[in-house]
């Protein structure tokens, strides 16, 4: 039935919305299946996200019209739809009154998904008001609370040299714990990779003493502070604490140098959540494996990388993996950086909405996937800045010498950049830099052609 009556109105203004302050909007790509009219399959996808039925009933009453979601601006052209939700339609929890991030996705990207009369249909952007934001947790901890442990200014403490234990899987305790020592006499920031938690050949409590002593003994050799993110991602709450609380205990003096990954995609908000809430005073740490079922742009359908980016700033990831904007070997490009930018700054024009974040803690961008020193100059240039996390796995275990010079040419990159100095030529006065040249020679020949000559016997 076509419900356009009802579910749209084309008369409302978007700026009229944003300073009534009393919706979430949110702007597809949306194209109904041949034989539908736009129109009316965008007010059928707004009626399926709130108060609709496909039959008219006789329960419906006056005050459940007046929280309808409501399609305010179609272009066909483009396949732009966009939709006004009433705040009041979204859950709320009952112990202290707080949104939930699983409502917004269960009603934005719930059953509409999968009508039969949208060929597809993908967020892109959304936009919360103010009293939005005061209902969602946001960061406890965020950068500079890491800049802090490692004795950097807290105000443009810069790039944060970290890596991933690899091989990701089949490391037993002993040599985890050693690759791990290994990296942190150069580095800052060590995290375990997505897959890694209690395998059977390397139970956690066994690895996990094994690693605080490495980190022991790597802060007394080099006299800088260590950061493990350890991943505590379990399908059950009780098992995310237990393992969270036996980690903390273990670090004992030390378990503010630990922050917790959780795999917060294949987890799901409530994840993110239990972690953010049980343990607010450590670094939660947003790892996104399996996002691009949904954010590639080669799906059609769920939302994009910026929102999900922008979702977890709200839920209080302390620092989400955004991809390498075309530097690394993930799915992105350059324009990527609004991914960066929206979670980051306090107030971003993203591709549909301007969003205010009114004060909420950052979210920390954390670069991961196949960089390593020879990238980054041209990477730190695109985004504007260095205040992110790092994590190189091939960049560090793959260095000529080893992990500890890994990091260290991760960290001359970082200055090279700094000083707007030509590479080559930083290279001549930075030895691990100059190695990552022969430890990635193929990075080397696209980047910097004429290499060898140029840094003959510094290599």
């Amino acid at each position: 039935m076509d419900q356009s009556n009802r579910y749209a109105a084309l008369d409302l203004k978007e700026e009229d919305l944003i300073a009534g302050g009393r919706h979430i909007l949110v702007a597809y790509k949306m194209k109904p299946k041949a034989g539908y009219g736009y129109l009316e399959a965008a007010a059928h996808f707004a009626a399926e996200s709130s108060t609709g039925t496909n039959v008219e009933v006789c329960t419906t009453d006056e005050f459940t019209k007046g929280v309808d979601a409501l399609v305010y601006l179609i272009d066909e052209a483009s396949e732009e739809m966009r939709i006004a939700y009433p705040i009041e339609l979204f859950d709320r929890n009952i112990t202290d009154g707080r949104m939930m991030l699983v409502s917004f996705l269960t009603l934005a990207i719930g059953n509409n998904q999968g009508m039969g009369d949208i060929e597809h249909a993908k967020m892109y952007d959304f936009y919360v008001p103010r009293r939005v934001i005061e209902l969602f947790d946001g960061p406890s901890k965020d950068i500079s609370d890491l800049w802090r442990i490692l004795g950097r200014p807290l105000q443009d403490g810069g790039y944060i040299a970290g890596t991933i234990i690899k091989p990701k899987l089949g490391l037993r305790p002993e040599p985890f714990a050693h690759a791990a020592y290994q990296f942190w006499l150069g580095g800052d920031f060590i995290k375990n990779d997505e897959p890694q938690g209690n395998q059977v050949f390397a139970p956690m409590k066994k690895v996990m003493p094994l690693v605080y002593d490495a980190m022991k003994r790597a802060m007394d050799e080099t006299g800088e502070a260590k950061i493990f993110s350890a991943n505590i991602t379990a399908d059950d709450h009780y098992e995310m604490v237990a393992r969270g609380e036996y980690v903390l205990e273990t670090f004992g003096p030390d378990a503010d140098k630990v922050a917790f990954l959780v795999d917060g995609y294949v987890g799901g908000p409530g994840m993110i959540t239990t972690a953010r809430r049980y343990f607010p005073n450590q670094y939660l740490h947003y790892h996104r494996a399996g996002h691009g079922a949904v954010t590639s742009p080669s799906a059609k359908r769920g939302y994009t990388a910026y929102v999900l980016a922008k979702m977890s700033r709200l839920q209080g990831a302390s620092g989400i993996h955004v991809g390498t904007m075309g530097y690394g070997k993930m799915e992105g490009d350059k324009d990527d950086r609004a991914i960066a930018y929206i979670i980051e700054r306090d107030s971003y024009t993203g591709p549909a909405y301007h969003q205010a974040w009114y004060g909420m803690k950052p979210t920390t961008p954390i670069i991961s996937g196949g960089m390593n020193a020879l990238r980054l100059p041209g990477f730190f240039e695109n985004l504007g800045h260095g205040n992110v996390i790092n994590t190189a796995g091939g960049g560090s275990y793959g260095h000529i010498d080893s992990p500890a010079a890994g990091a260290k040419s991760l960290r001359q990159a970082y200055e090279c950049w700094k000083a707007k100095a030509d590479p080559i030529e930083w290279a001549k006065e930075h030895p691990e830099f100059a190695r990552a040249f022969a430890s990635f020679p193929g990075d080397a020949d696209k980047l910097y052609p004429g290499w060898r000559e140029k840094l003959g016997s510094h290599q």
